[in-house]
């Protein structure tokens, strides 16, 4: 089983879902790893904001700041080697990595319930 670890830029949170507006692409890519790692699969995300130490102890990743600077972010590594540079994995991307179909890795939407309580006359 692979092994996908995700170098986030600093987001301001663990998962960069959350404030006003929200980035789609953010979105995706948490719903993708949370799916994933559901499933029992081997994925890591590092926000650069709240876990520096580990950008710097990786020698890839720190590598590729030290040349490109914080815009590379984000970087993802499949088993230890820079698979992606500057953009977030695709679902068909993780769907390779893992063996999976690329429609697992999205949400699939609930059907809604609607309530009316204005009394019948």
């Amino acid at each position: 089983m692979n092994k996908v670890e995700i170098f986030d830029p600093a987001l301001c949170c663990a998962t960069g879902v959350c404030g006003p507006s929200v980035d789609p692409e953010l979105i995706r890519v948490a719903t993708a790893i949370f799916l994933l790692e559901k499933k029992g699969y081997n994925i890591k995300r590092y926000n650069l904001g709240f876990e520096p130490a580990i950008f710097v102890e990786n020698k890839e990743v720190s590598k590729v700041l030290h040349e490109k600077g914080p815009d590379s972010l984000p970087i993802t590594l499949v088993e230890g080697e820079i698979a992606k540079i500057g953009a977030y994995p695709t679902n068909d991307e993780f769907a390779e990595w893992f063996g999976v179909q690329a429609e697992e890795l999205s949400e699939k939407s609930k059907p809604r319930l609607t309530i009316d309580l204005k009394p019948s006359k």
